[in-house]
């Protein structure tokens, strides 16, 4: 942690992103699975990076995985993400980025119930929440 302190220090995101947070979006670790506030959300709404506000994914791409995070099976647009080979880990992964920013949100497999195959497996704390105005 003092290392992300030290990054952190002085930087504009240092009073914008937890010290978890920047751990997640700029040194690509990840949340313990079940630990996320946006696991068990269902409420309708736009996920957007926690970063710089982009538009990511909407609530109603969002299933039940039953892996301890939030999974969507489709991006609000394609144009808002950017993937890249991930090899950490000892296994070759689709890591998902914010293509605004470049934060890291976590991965996409290929494994998805519903009629596109994927899996968006996300970081909530990658994530900021924007409900439904009614």
């Amino acid at each position: 942690m003092k290392e992300l302190r030290s990054h952190l220090k002085g930087g504009k995101l240092n009073k914008k992103l937890t010290l978890e947070q920047y751990n997640i979006c700029f040194l690509k670790g990840t949340e313990p699975p079940f630990s996320g506030k946006y696991t068990n959300n269902h409420e309708p709404g736009m996920y957007a990076c926690v970063v710089c506000g982009t538009k990511l994914f909407s609530s109603d791409s969002k299933f039940d995985s039953e892996t301890g995070w939030p999974s969507f099976d489709r991006p609000f647009a394609n144009k808002n993400i950017s993937y890249s080979e991930d090899y950490s880990m000892g296994m070759r992964r689709i890591e998902v980025m914010c293509k605004k920013c470049g934060s890291h949100l976590g991965h996409v497999f290929d494994d998805g119930p519903t009629s596109t195959g994927k899996r968006f497996c996300i970081n909530s704390l990658a994530l900021d929440f924007i409900a439904n105005q009614d």
